[in-house]
């Protein structure tokens, strides 16, 4: 007899089996992993090239490359997360997702595991090949203040993922209106090919609120030279406000997704609104 499989270690499995079909997606489909790294970083080239003709310090060089590897994330978490549910819902396996014993967050979170195999990847290759071509320097500071950006900017990213997820959800097809809607300017109010300090202050304020703004942020302030200088604000307060994000996401997202599972579950319905 199998034993009955709960709590922490029901969630745990629910995310590895979750994430294997996507890396061993990404592992058998091997176009995917050139048109998703190679193409992308040709934008990133345009923007260095335009840095270049106007003479902006090369530190702006260093800028766009990582806010180049760092689309990355955003992607995974914009179309790998926040439109996943709706996506199911449309191939018919949200049902049984809603009805599986374990939670929709152990899911989700396999889902962006899952896809970091290429996310990671893309990112490597976009700070590598950039760094090589355009002969970027980086001066880390403090590794361990930059790996603890880095953690709590992915945390409170993926938990903002898991948010819009149930959202989309909530608003059917609107969610790849929604999506699109999204990508582009985020990538201009987050800087991410540019310093967000140089945005009017209220719009770099309210851009805050998504995590990847002070994140990439404060990245580039450990990792280069005169990072400092264009700072936002200052790391350990970024530090501080990426680690409540990271906990009002995820309890958000934690309601958000508890309110799905319970309104299918007493209404019969998934996830369409009352009339």
């Amino acid at each position: 007899m199998i034993p009955k499989v709960s709590g922490w270690r029901l969630f745990a499995k629910a995310v590895i089996a979750r994430a294997y079909p996507r890396m061993a997606g990404v592992l058998r489909e091997k176009s995917w992993t050139f048109f998703d790294i190679f193409l992308p970083f040709l934008g990133t080239m345009a923007y260095v090239f335009v840095y270049r003709a106007i003479g902006a310090p090369e530190d702006f060089i260093g800028f766009v490359i990582m806010g180049g590897a760092m689309t990355s994330f955003w992607l995974n978490v914009l179309w790998g997360m926040g439109s996943q549910l709706y996506w199911e819902k449309e191939s018919g396996n949200l049902v049984l997702y809603i009805i599986a014993p374990n939670s929709l967050m152990a899911v989700l979170l396999g889902m962006a595991l899952g896809g970091m195999l290429s996310t990671c990847l893309r990112a490597l290759v976009i700070l590598g090949l950039g760094s090589l071509l355009f002969q970027v320097h980086f001066t880390v500071q403090n590794f361990a203040a930059l790996f603890g950006v880095f953690v709590l900017t992915m945390t409170a990213l993926y938990g903002l993922g898991m948010l819009c997820s149930s959202v989309f959800l909530l608003w059917g097809r609107e969610a790849w209106h929604l999506a699109n809607l999204f990508q582009e300017p985020v990538y201009l109010v987050s800087g991410f090919f540019f310093p967000v300090k140089a945005l009017p202050h209220w719009i770099a304020l309210g851009a805050s609120i998504i995590p990847i703004t002070l994140g990439l942020d404060a990245m580039r302030q450990l990792v280069f030279s005169h990072g400092a200088s264009l700072g936002f604000l200052s790391v350990p307060l970024e530090l501080g406000l990426l680690a409540v994000l990271s906990v009002v996401f995820i309890a958000t997202a934690r309601y958000a997704l508890a309110y799905i599972e319970r309104m299918a579950i007493q209404e019969g319905r998934l996830v369409e609104m009352r009339k």
